[in-house]
């Protein structure tokens, strides 16, 4: 029999997760997950809150951005991450880090107008009331105002087939600034609405923030390049020719910037971040002339590989969950900041970071030999092995012609009867 669903929300924690083991069939053993990740706090967060579902937190080290050295919290699932942004840290390091720049930090929302049948002369008479409408915008969120942020600009974009879109921007100051953004509005729709004697078909944030652009730079010599047999001119060389591939064919730039996300993704998730809107703002920004692309580049003269990554990271320090996520908070210690701007710029930091050591690895030795060896790491500890067994486990693994679970458990198996009978 299905268990009763009815009226979800409403019920207790205990009474939710009785209910959810029930119709999965779960053991006590595995419903006592639900109890052993509970966070009180955490219950009025989300929605039918059942348990927290935790992630590996580690950092980064070895970046210096702005002369400014950091320490970077990461979250993530994915080995190798964590070692590739700090590889490819202590590459750019060692040419004197990281440059960053933030000339702007608004946030972008949209009032869209539909079935228009002059929507010329309708963008023209809102252009008109602007300053009217910004005063709009500012009224419903005084305390922004007061803060040193509030309403900068109204832009009015004819989409087409009757469609208009009323582009407000905030400066948020510290927060994302989704929340109080929206508020504003829809203020602002409602005076539009009686100006226009039309009501909004919808009033909300874009995640297309091209307001809020960063751009991370480095500059190394090219004999900090050198892998093994590969001299540094030629690894500069590759690199640069990866780079121009990852600009003329999307399929590669997905995966250039699926790295480069790799890092940005995991210091957003370890600061509270809303990792789902910075993707989204970033692949519309890849795409932003018509084609797909990779969003960072390399270039090289011979002597020295020049790099840079420009991208919108609409990010906050305040707001959200951030205040009552007690990790996040420490995480801003950790890194030191202070500031949304200095977030993002450390962000875009890691993100050039993170492509660099991906890249040096492709064109050289090849992305496996160092993530394999990560991953048989997370196969042998999937597998049962204890910490002191992983490195025979580890060795003998790397050796066996197949690399799967019954592979690695029957690896630990012979190893632990070996080991009694000695």
């Amino acid at each position: 029999m299905t268990a009763d669903f009815r009226h979800f929300y409403q019920k207790s924690w205990a009474e939710r997760t009785a209910i959810v083991a029930e119709n999965a069939h779960l053991s006590s053993t595995e419903a006592a997950l639900f109890k052993k990740y509970y966070l009180t706090q955490h219950h009025e967060i989300i929605e039918n809150y059942l348990t927290d579902y935790p992630l590996p937190m580690g950092v980064a080290v070895n970046f210096v951005i702005d002369d400014q050295p950091r320490i970077v919290p990461m979250v993530t699932e994915e080995p190798s991450v964590i070692a590739a942004a700090s590889n490819g840290a202590k590459i750019i390091k060692r040419a004197g880090g990281f440059k960053t720049e933030l000339n702007q930090r608004e946030m972008i929302g949209q009032i869209v107008l539909e079935q228009l049948a002059a929507p010329e002369k309708t963008a023209d008479l809102i252009k008109a009331h602007a300053p009217g409408l910004l005063k709009v915008a500012d009224d419903a969120h005084p305390s922004l105002k007061k803060r040193g942020g509030g309403a900068r600009q109204l832009r009015v974009r004819q989409l087409g087939q009757g469609y208009l879109s009323i582009d407000l921007f905030v400066d948020v100051q510290a927060a994302m600034g989704a929340n109080m953004l929206n508020t504003m509005l829809e203020a602002v729709a409602k005076s539009i609405g009686v100006l226009t004697k039309t009501n909004a078909l919808m009033s909300i944030l874009s995640n297309f923030a091209t307001a809020s652009l960063v751009t991370a730079t480095c500059e190394l010599p090219v004999s900090l390049l050198q892998a093994g047999r590969y001299a540094g001119d030629l690894v500069a060389k590759k690199i640069a020719s990866a780079s121009t591939v990852a600009q003329i064919d999307p399929y590669r730039a997905a995966t250039h910037n699926k790295g480069i996300m790799n890092g940005i993704d995991a210091v957003a998730i370890a600061t509270g971040n809303d990792w789902r809107a910075i993707e989204s703002g970033a692949h519309a920004y890849a795409a932003k002339d018509g084609q797909y692309r990779g969003m960072s580049t390399w270039t090289t003269d011979g002597r020295v590989l020049s790099g840079t990554l420009t991208m919108p990271l609409p990010v906050g320090v305040v707001g959200g969950s951030i205040k009552i996520n007690e990790l996040a908070q420490l995480n801003q210690r950790l890194l030191g900041i202070t500031t949304a701007g200095d977030l993002a710029k450390t962000m875009a930091a890691v993100g050039l970071a993170q492509n660099l050591a991906a890249l040096r690895a492709l064109v050289t030795t090849g992305i496996q030999q160092g993530h394999m060896h990560l991953q048989l790491k997370s196969l042998a500890l999937a597998a049962g092995a204890t910490p002191s067994e992983l490195p025979i486990i580890l060795q003998r693994l790397e050796q066996a012609p197949q690399q799967d679970l019954a592979t690695t458990q029957q690896l630990i198996a012979t190893y632990r009867q070996t080991k009694d009978e000695n």
